[in-house]
């Protein structure tokens, strides 16, 4: 095989590497910012119910003392200092 094929064919399949990678990264970012589910910053913990059907669901909160239950809806829901929390989870119950 002549060295302007190898050349060529090796800078397309690095090209498309790279591509797949910056299109995985891209897909990534929005999807990491707010997880389904518990997730928490260095100062806060949230809930983000991920639904498109408007439902309201009660969740289960991990904090000190008995945990406590929680009616959220649909998105993203503040619930208390992350110092404070230790995770939240779907009860299986609907509000």
């Amino acid at each position: 095989m002549p060295l302007r094929r190898i050349v060529t064919s090796a800078l397309a399949s690095l090209s498309l590497a790279l591509a797949s990678v910056g299109a995985l990264t891209l897909s990534a970012g929005p999807a990491a910012a707010n997880p389904c589910g518990f997730f928490e910053t260095a100062t806060d913990a949230y809930y983000n119910h991920c639904t498109s059907d408007g439902s309201h669901i009660v969740i289960e909160i991990d904090d000190w003392g008995p945990n406590t239950e929680r009616c959220v809806g649909p998105g993203v829901t503040w619930i208390g200092a992350s110092s404070d929390i230790d995770g939240a989870w779907y009860t299986g119950r609907t509000c």
